[in-house]
This record gives structure tokens, C-alpha cells and sequence, in this order.
């Protein structure tokens, strides 16, 4: 089929939509949306590190996931981390919502889990998918940017005094207080 037939390319004067004809079968039935149609095929493209794992409470549901990241290195070496994902029907075209699901000490990740990551925010394109947003936090549990920060306690210790951060991380993965705040053990290793 080409792309005239389905005026794609058109701009606003297109008559018809690529996510239109997603949304109904010829029969009438409901069919998936494009967004849960690209996820589709994201998900079978997904090769995940061995310390990633993916968890699909509804395999019918592919919008609402989480992937837990083991890191292998760096501060965070051996604890868990579940970082839940929700995409919206905008999917590819708006980034997916991602919020850490554990107390975490980190200079991009706030105490209530959301993550400050470039990619989930302006540097968002419609190319890139779950696999780059799994690197992204990877990359960003083994090098934190404290020059982005959410938590601006513990950007500012990072950048001032890189002993007493790495000291409060491991703290906080015993199960210890930093900065008043008591985080849950979070050690595997």
C-alpha cells in the first residue's frame, strides 16, 4: 500500500490518520492503537542485560510495565531497583512515564521516584524506545549527573565531597537515615 492511499504525509490536510485505521478492524472490532502497535514490536526487539529483568503483570497490557535493574557496578552495586513504566496512547511521539518504585539517594532520582533523564524530558525523539530508556537509567545508577539533579541534597554532596556521598549511598542501602530521610535496606550482594 502507499502511503497516498492512506494520506500519510499530507500535514493537517490529511483526511485520514495512520492511528484512525489502527483503531478499528473492518469487522467493527476494536484493534490495538498505533502506540500499543509500536510497543508491540519494542517489546519483541527488547534485549535486556543480564541485571535487567522485565515484569509484565498483564501480557495483554504491554503500556504498564516495570524493569528491575540489579547494578553490577558503581555506587549502587548489588542493590535492586524497579522502575515502573507507563506509556500513553501519545507513545512513540511522547516519552514513556517512569518513576523509581524504591527509596533511592540519588542525585537524578527524587525520594518520590521521578527520574531525571534527559531522555524521558527535551531530548525525547519518536526513534527511540524502551531499550533506550533501560540504558539510560543503567547508565544513570552507574554514573549520576550531578549537574541535573532532582535531589539537590545529594547533587550537592557529589559535587562538594564524593566520600561522604559515597559513604551516604552505602548507608542508605544498609538501611540507614541520610539527611533525616530513612531509606529500606536495599543490598542483594
Amino acid at each position: 500500500m502507499s502511503a497516498s492511499l492512506f494520506k500519510i504525509g499530507a500535514g493537517r490536510r490529511a483526511k485520514t490518520k495512520l492511528s484512525d485505521l489502527a483503531a478499528t478492524a473492518p469487522d467493527g472490532k476494536k484493534k490495538k492503537s498505533a502506540a500499543a502497535m509500536r510497543m508491540m514490536g519494542d517489546m519483541q526487539e527488547l534485549d535486556l542485560p543480564f541485571n535487567c529483568k522485565l515484569n509484565l503483570p498483564d501480557k495483554d497490557d504491554l503500556m504498564n510495565f516495570s524493569v528491575v535493574i540489579q547494578p553490577d557496578a558503581g555506587y549502587w552495586k548489588g542493590a535492586r531497583y524497579t522502575f515502573a513504566f507507563e506509556v500513553s496512547d501519545q507513545y512513540p511521539y511522547k516519552p514513556p512515564k517512569v518513576r523509581c518504585l524504591e527509596k533511592i539517594w540519588h542525585p537524578n532520582i527524587d525520594l518520590q521516584g521521578a527520574v531525571c533523564l534527559n531522555i524521558l524530558k527535551e531530548s525525547w525523539r519518536p526513534v527511540l524506545n524502551v531499550q533506550n530508556v533501560v540504558h539510560g537509567l543503567i547508565f544513570l545508577l552507574l554514573d549520576p549527573n550531578p549537574a541535573d539533579p532532582l535531589n539537590q541534597g545529594a547533587a550537592e554532596i557529589m559535587r562538594n565531597d564524593i566520600s561522604t556521598f559515597e559513604n551516604n549511598v552505602k548507608l542508605s542501602l544498609r538501611g540507614g537515615v541520610v539527611q533525616g530521610v530513612q531509606f529500606p535496606r536495599n543490598m542483594f550482594v
